[in-house]
């Protein structure tokens, strides 16, 4: 299998495609940060801001004005945790936390963008937004057919300036377009959406440092979760309706998102809810129809309402 996925439920975008044995592909941090000694310095966040002339500092440093964002400053599990709004330096003392920094608390669209990197150049963009909930929960996210001008350039620019050497996906987080996390892997939640033949060139980009992808097909497409009450004990749901779900129009792929046999504190959650599935489509009514179907696998009080 081409692809390094510690979450067996997006290993059926990857099993089917062949690949040379040498060829090792992240999706997860831990392994990006093991693979390219030379560029992770990508994952110290303070770093990252200060990079982009931001005010920021680590926890024992007040800042001059609040609000701010304060959340680790290297993070390898994700999910939001560790992070929060701090509002005035009192808080600020009460939440002191080893480790952690604290950076403006921005404004404007959280954009999520995937870049296909030939050293140190970007051969290849696409981008989703985020419809932000509450405490680090998405309502869903668009992954967008169209280009987003201005982001790509100031990406571009960063790449070139920053990552010479580097060959491989990124993923930037961006609000405003401020990047405010830079990771060595590409989101692996919705690499179904950017359409066929993206993972065969994914391979080849790892094997022969080339990317070749035909991209002019490209279509809107919608990852939406379906979340629930921290606290439950939670089952998979039967497969028969899971079968249901992905023979449903516009779907095009169903992960559950959660180890069955795991206890749910031990799972890298958003502070807000325990996110219980995802569904890909190629239309916004095609996965709410999908999750409302899904919701009937679960007893409705442990649910938390997104329509």
């Amino acid at each position: 299998m081409p692809v390094l996925e510690r979450d067996p439920w997006r290993l059926q975008y990857f099993q089917h495609v062949p690949c040379p044995e040498h060829v090792a592909i992240p999706t997860d941090d831990p392994d990006c940060w093991i693979l390219s000694p030379a560029h992770r310095w990508v994952y110290d966040k303070l770093k990252v801001a200060q990079a982009q002339g931001l005010d920021a500092g680590p926890h024992g440093v007040v800042p001059d004005s609040f609000p701010v964002f304060s959340k680790p400053i290297t993070n390898l599990k994700g999910m939001g945790i560790g992070s929060r709004i701090i509002r005035s330096a009192a808080e600020m003392e009460h939440h002191y936390q080893p480790g952690h920094f604290w950076m403006p608390l921005l404004t404007g669209d959280h954009v999520s963008t995937d870049c296909a990197v030939e050293d140190g150049r970007i051969a290849w963009i696409r981008h989703a937004r985020g419809v932000p909930w509450d405490e680090g929960m998405f309502r869903y996210w668009t992954v967008h057919a169209r280009r987003l001008p201005e982001l790509e350039e100031s990406l571009s620019a960063w790449v070139v300036s920053r990552m010479r050497g580097y060959t491989g996906m990124m993923n930037f987080e961006t609000i405003g377009g401020v990047i405010i996390e830079a990771h060595l892997r590409f989101a692996d939640q919705w690499c179904d959406l950017y359409g066929a033949g993206w993972v065969e060139a994914l391979v080849r980009l790892y094997d022969k440092g080339r990317w070749l992808f035909d991209d002019e097909r490209r279509q809107d497409g919608f990852s939406m979760p379906l979340f629930a009450r921290h606290g439950g004990v939670f089952h998979h749901p039967p497969v028969s309706l899971q079968t249901e779900i992905r023979a449903m129009p516009h779907v095009k792929s169903l992960q559950v998102t959660f180890h069955e046999g795991k206890p749910p504190d031990d799972h890298a959650m958003p502070p807000g809810g325990f996110r219980l599935v995802v569904i890909n489509a190629t239309s916004l009514d095609g996965a709410r129809a999908a999750r409302r179907r899904l919701a009937d696998a679960w007893e409705p009080s442990l649910l938390l309402s997104q329509d």
